[in-house]
């Protein structure tokens, strides 16, 4: 009995001091609660787009110390381009890698969508990193409810088509897919061609199937769709300069903390950076890969078609915001 007592002493002893510790010890921390974000893009697993999503989610994870993640969506999961700007608009869908389908939300932004308004990617970087591009994506902003937060290049868009493009006259009356956008629809209009807006996501099986004849594309979203498999050729035209922005929901960026829009901000920037560089590195890889496949190509003397499109030019910037078009030509010396 009387060592049952000590026993029942000492475990009272022992019980009361240990609840004493724990209430003397810092409670120990929660776990961080973990925010789920979605991207969404129409290319395919293969193209550089979904190698710089990639990026973007491996930065923000990383900056973030896992208390951001990202799932990506290629190849038209979540809808075209358009659905994509719409699910943002209502807070379905994060971010999207989304190019010139933009215009049809915020129209100033087509002015950039105009075939042979840019002779290089240094005069379009020149405008969009500059004060225009501030304007432009003010514009998207206040249009769209979507927050452009950087410029990815794409290198310069080609023609292809089951013919040779030699010039001019091979465009004449072509059927060509054209993005759902109203400046290209009218320049290649100009031109000469038969332009049809189509979602990329119908194209290859529009030219497998000759509802289309032709298409036109940077050699990296080319080789990505893997168009050479239903396109003989190729041609040369550089007719854009082109770009694709990496988008954010206004709607979720302010549900954000001023520390995770600086975590974002820093892994656009760095995403943008790398996927610049793989457009640098790997476009003419991308392109001898396809000639090795059977895809031929051509260089035609394109000052006639750029004189054809650029009948058009006044035109539209006039319609759009001729205020802009004028200060994007001042600025690029015309």
């Amino acid at each position: 009995m009387l060592n049952t007592t000590v026993k029942m002493l000492k475990l009272a002893v022992f019980s009361a001091a240990s609840a004493l510790a724990l209430a003397a010890a810092p409670a120990p921390a929660l776990a961080q609660d973990v925010l789920n974000l979605k991207l969404g893009h129409i290319q395919s697993e293969q193209d550089l787009w979904h190698l710089g999503a990639q990026k973007f989610k491996e930065e923000l994870e990383k900056r973030s110390n896992g208390t951001i993640t990202l799932t990506i969506y290629p190849n038209s999961t979540l809808g075209g381009d358009r659905d994509l700007v719409e699910g943002m608009q209502m807070g379905t869908v994060d971010f999207g890698l989304i190019a010139g389908v933009l215009g049809n939300f915020a129209p100033s932004i087509q002015l950039l969508e105009l075939p042979y308004l840019f002779k290089s990617q240094d005069e379009f970087n020149k405008v969009v990193k500059g004060k225009i591009g501030e304007e432009i994506a003010g514009n998207v902003l206040s249009s769209a409810n979507v927050r452009i937060l950087d410029w990815w290049e794409r290198g310069s868009r080609q023609v292809t088509a089951n013919k040779p493009i030699n010039g001019l006259d091979d465009l004449k009356g072509l059927k060509i897919r054209v993005p759902e956008i109203p400046a290209m629809v009218t320049t290649w209009r100009a031109i000469g061609a038969n332009p049809t807006p189509m979602a990329w996501s119908e194209v290859y099986t529009g030219l497998e199937q000759r509802v289309i004849e032709a298409q036109e594309n940077p050699i990296p979203f080319i080789y990505g769709g893997r168009i050479n498999e239903v396109q003989s050729n190729l041609a040369f035209t550089n007719h854009k300069y082109e770009y694709v922005t990496l988008v954010i929901s206004d709607m979720r960026w302010n549900q954000l903390t001023p520390e995770q829009q600086k975590i974002v901000a820093e892994a656009a920037n760095a995403a943008t950076a790398y996927e610049n560089e793989l457009v640098r590195t790997k476009t003419d890889e991308m392109l001898k890969k396809m000639e090795a496949a059977g895809l031929k190509v051509t260089h035609p003397d394109t000052a006639p078609i750029a004189a054809a499109a650029q009948s058009a030019h006044d035109a539209f910037g006039a319609k759009v915001n001729p205020d802009l078009y004028n200060r994007i030509k001042q600025e690029l010396g015309r």
